[in-house]
């Protein structure tokens, strides 16, 4: 019990003292995406970016929260919005979920939790999980495991919603909701 009081202590205070704000500019990241190739937040220029952090491609909220975003894209669109998931995950296993949910935007391999730390969103070690994919048995492994994070930055890649408390299945609407009073407010 000490054990998980402590734990549970020092990652309260951690996200407390370095998870990222409001206001808070993000500088470029960069990470390898589901297709192998080197995806950069500097080539994005979108009025908005959606940046959400997920434990583990294909597991239960995950792939909810996935395949929301997937049925919303075409709004995300029209609103002038990009959509980037990121996740502790091995490339192979990104492009699994990918394939298999028919997703419509990047997923980012962020194994050294990089791009995590950038951004003040705690790790904790990884993990591995069996699924069968078109009859095929696979074992997806991941180096570290984040908690579900949101967060939408404006043009100038400042933070103007952050959300540490998601609903994997309301996530997608939460956000364009977000989005549309941002813009009304301007």
């Amino acid at each position: 019990m000490k054990t998980f009081v402590k734990t549970f202590f020092l990652f309260i205070v951690t996200t407390t003292i370095f998870s990222q704000e409001k206001n808070t500019t993000i500088e470029n990241f960069s990470a390898i995406d589901d297709t192998g190739t080197l995806w950069e937040s500097s080539t994005i220029t979108t009025d908005f970016l959606v940046v959400y952090f997920y434990p583990a491609a294909m597991t239960g909220g995950c792939t909810k929260q996935a395949c929301a975003y997937r049925d919303d894209k075409s709004t995300f669109d029209d609103l002038g919005i990009s959509i980037v998931a990121i996740s502790g995950d091995d490339v192979s296993n990104l492009k699994h979920f990918k394939e298999a949910y028919q997703l419509n935007f990047p997923l980012l391999s962020d194994s050294n939790g990089e791009i995590s730390k950038q951004f003040g969103v705690p790790t904790r070690d990884g993990g591995s999980i069996s699924r069968e994919i078109n009859g095929e048995d696979f074992l997806l492994s991941r180096n570290i495991t984040t908690p579900r994070w949101t967060f939408v930055l404006d043009k100038d890649r400042k933070i103007i919603y952050k959300n540490a408390q998601v609903n994997a299945a309301e996530d997608s609407k939460k956000v364009q909701e977000v989005i549309q009073n941002y813009k009304q407010a301007k």
